[in-house]
């Protein structure tokens, strides 16, 4: 394999392992937010324990978080040189504001956060546990307005393979940097949600902190209710944009070859990117184009008249977003079934559906990692879309150099990420939400 391939190959590890750390931290802060608030409104002391149970995950996974993207910034400078020589001028000033964001607002409040229980009153712990909150989600905007400007570039005049800032409000703000930054953000809310229900069914089937379980999973079900018909509106609005701005990706999405009105929505294909054609195709007749341009007879572009060093690799667009949707589906559908056996007051006696929530509790961060693969193969071969292509930005390196870090990359992830994350977090799930007071152990148990 080419220097090329394997640095991609080595960048889409590194990016896909660090996602899930900031993700999972973004919709744990926030869930804490709402957690510490009703406990502060209701003086429930479920509340309390929740909230004390899910801030040790939250300490965990921050600290993933930190670790996994330091590899980020390395192979930066190891891989792609030219990706800091040539946009370090428009994304290094926002990349230092995310930095900052995370230093000066995360890590400032996290550790009274996490242990400033029996130091502080219970608004300025409260008020530390939404500015962490407010500090993960400025950090994810900061990245976000800076991806999205790849794929969307704005306010800037490129000339003599330099980039010159005309705007920075257009560069931060460019024309899909909202959408996608709410798509991002309800992303990584659902895809936490997944795992507290996951963890509330575990303990519901063990017969443990049942207090504990039923109340999660019934905000699981309350809050998806709401997150997932949003999700599914700002994904169509994310859709509209990608037709609007980025043609040929919506193209790879759909596997569509051929420039037509009425596109059909293909369901399943095996796409052949050599032949530039389907086979085995399932579709529904003009659907594509009334999802892409909310008309029946809309045009849609096809693949056809694009050259073959310019195509991204359609089936990996294909297949991903079609993984990132049958995911999202399957997540609403176990939603409504959880809102039907919640209102037959039947919702802990379900063992197969609590079990089928703890099978799905990766669901919503396997819909996230599809959505980034379709986003960011989507937008391949150009890093900055249609002016630096992604060739253009690999440093001088062999492919054995590639290799040797690809392979200790892969090996010290799975051990620190893969291995010891998961160990621990299995740890915390297992000893469940039990606070040790100054005067005694305190166990969520009963039942509602």
């Amino acid at each position: 394999m080419s220097a090329l391939l394997l640095s991609r190959l080595q960048f889409a590890l590194t990016i896909s392992f660090h996602i899930l750390f900031p993700a999972f931290s973004i919709g744990l802060s926030t869930y804490l937010v709402l957690i510490e608030g009703l406990w502060l409104k209701t003086g429930q002391k479920v509340y309390y324990q929740t909230a004390r149970f899910f801030s040790k995950i939250l300490a965990l996974t921050f600290g993933m978080g930190i670790i996994s993207g330091l590899a980020m910034a390395f192979q930066m400078g190891t891989n792609w040189a030219g990706f800091s020589k040539k946009v370090g001028p428009v994304l290094g000033v926002l990349f230092t504001l995310e930095s900052l964001t995370a230093f000066f607002i995360e890590a400032s409040f996290l550790g009274l956060m996490i242990f400033g229980w029996h130091l502080v009153g219970r608004r300025l712990h409260y008020f530390s546990t939404i500015m962490v909150c407010v500090g993960v989600t400025l950090s994810a905007f900061w990245i976000m307005a800076a991806n999205s400007w790849m794929h969307t570039p704005a306010g800037v005049i490129y000339n003599a393979g330099q980039f010159m800032v005309t705007s920075w409000f257009d560069v931060v703000f460019n024309p899909s940097t909202m959408s996608r930054f709410l798509h991002m953000l309800l992303a990584s809310y659902i895809a936490t949600l997944m795992v507290v229900a996951m963890i509330a069914a575990r303990h519901l089937l063990k017969n443990k902190f049942q207090v504990f379980s039923i109340k999660n999973l019934k905000l699981t079900l309350l809050c998806l209710i709401f997150l997932a018909p949003m999700q599914v509106v700002l994904g169509d609005i994310v859709g509209l944009k990608i037709h609007h701005f980025q043609p040929v990706k919506t193209a790879a999405i759909e596997g569509l070859w051929n420039t037509q009105k009425g596109a059909p929505l293909v369901i399943f294909a095996n796409i052949s990117q050599e032949k530039r054609s389907n086979s085995f195709s399932i579709e529904i007749p003009k659907l594509a184009s009334l999802i892409n341009t909310h008309q029946l007879d809309g045009q849609l572009i096809g693949l056809e008249n694009i050259s073959k060093n310019e195509l991204p690799r359609v089936a990996v667009v294909f297949y991903s977003f079609r993984i990132m949707v049958g995911c999202g589906f399957l997540i609403i559908l176990l939603n409504i079934l959880g809102l039907y056996f919640w209102y037959k007051k039947k919702l802990t006696q379900k063992s197969w559906y609590l079990r089928l929530l703890i099978l799905s509790a990766p669901s919503g961060f396997i819909a996230l990692l599809t959505g980034w693969f379709t986003s960011e193969v989507g937008r391949q071969p150009w890093v900055v879309y249609n002016l630096i292509k992604t060739k253009d930005l690999v440093s001088h390196v062999t492919s054995s150099q590639v290799l040797h870090g690809f392979i200790v990359i892969l090996v010290t992830y799975g051990l620190i990420f893969g291995v010891g994350y998961m160990n621990f977090f299995f740890i915390i799930i297992k000893k469940g939400p039990i606070v040790q007071s100054r005067k005694r152990s305190i166990h969520v148990k009963g039942v509602i």
